[in-house]
């Protein structure tokens, strides 16, 4: 059991550890392309208050835990864990291969729930609690968008009706505000995306008996948020070129409004329990306040590109999720 559990802990901080340089690139990449801050000190920067966050709360942890299945009652619950992180991992080395910002929820959630199924099947898998977080994840990113765009809209009349229009004094204005709202995105990235992994350990720790509840221990949490922040610091500069060069040009002003509108609703979601993507949130926020400047100057090319990553994300996981659990449950039967 110890061995068992130390391999699954392992994996665990891995895909944390992915997921730190896989999807923090985001929370970073407007500072870095505005150069409000240095790729060096922003990743620092970043790594450090995405640990702080990490160990913040563990409410989102619980529903990862016991929301897609019930861990204390499921069979072959341990194989399931190992084949869900074991798939999720190769998506996310996949996709920031490609530089393809994916999404880390919707790796792991529909790894989890393909492995739920291959190995205890349908009836095991929690549907009610499964549609509640395939919810937040759709509509987190259209909300992103919208109030995104509210918001750069708001800040763009504020600044006219003020005369405070020069482009250039507005853009170094805003550069220091992003300063503030990146490190504020990078807390609120690293306390719901660390507590993704927390809640796959505990869903073991429940399996093999070594706890009965869902409550998340402190040395789950110092691992976890210690694993995202070394990601952190690793960089991710294949996402950061695809957010801050391929989207469009970012300018200090939408670049703060995005960091702000992103750090609002993942903070929600947070307080809320909820796990959604970060990058999606971030992605369709940068979108959202670049349209209201320049609407015609954002590659919709890219954006349909990374959308469709985000359709086909959850199935390919379930599938390969599946067909690893197959694979593993043959060589351990």
């Amino acid at each position: 059991m110890l061995i068992t559990l130390i391999i699954v802990v392992a994996l665990a901080l891995i895909f944390d550890f992915i997921n730190g340089f896989h999807d923090t690139a985001n929370a970073i990449a407007t500072s870095i392309s505005t150069k409000a801050l240095s790729p060096r000190f922003a990743i620092l920067y970043a790594a450090v208050l995405n640990f702080l966050g990490a160990i913040y709360s563990s409410e989102v942890a619980k529903t990862v835990g016991g929301s897609v299945a019930n861990p204390a009652t499921i069979e072959n619950g341990i194989y399931i864990v190992i084949s869900a992180l074991i798939s999720a991992i190769l998506w996310n080395l996949l996709t920031w291969y490609y530089g393809i910002p994916s999404s880390s929820s919707h790796t792991l959630i529909g790894s989890l729930a393909g492995a739920v199924i291959a190995g205890a099947g349908f009836g095991a898998l929690n549907w009610s609690g499964f549609r509640e977080i395939i919810l937040i994840l759709i509509l987190s990113p259209i909300i992103a968008f919208a109030s995104g765009f509210l918001i750069m809209w708001i800040i763009k009349r504020v600044i006219i009706a003020t005369g405070n229009d020069s482009r250039s004094k507005m853009n170094r204005t805003f550069r220091s505000f992003q300063i503030l709202s990146a490190g504020l995105l990078s807390f609120s990235h690293g306390g719901n995306d660390a507590q993704k992994a927390m809640g796959i350990i505990v869903f073991a720790l429940v399996t093999l008996n070594v706890q009965d509840n869902l409550d998340v221990p402190l040395w789950v949490k110092l691992s976890a948020a210690t694993a995202m922040g070394l990601g952190t610091s690793i960089g991710g500069w294949k996402i950061i070129k695809t957010m801050s060069r391929n989207l469009l040009k970012i300018e200090p002003i939408n670049g703060f409004a995005a960091d702000l509108n992103s750090s609002i609703i993942i903070q929600t979601s947070t307080h809320m329990g909820m796990p959604l993507s970060t990058t999606q949130v971030i992605s369709s926020s940068i979108i959202g306040t670049g349209s209201v400047l320049r609407f015609h100057d954002v590659k919709w090319a890219t954006v349909t590109r990374m959308i469709m990553t985000w359709f086909i994300t959850i199935p390919i996981s379930m599938v390969l999720a599946f067909i690893i659990y197959k694979i593993v449950f043959m060589f351990v039967a």
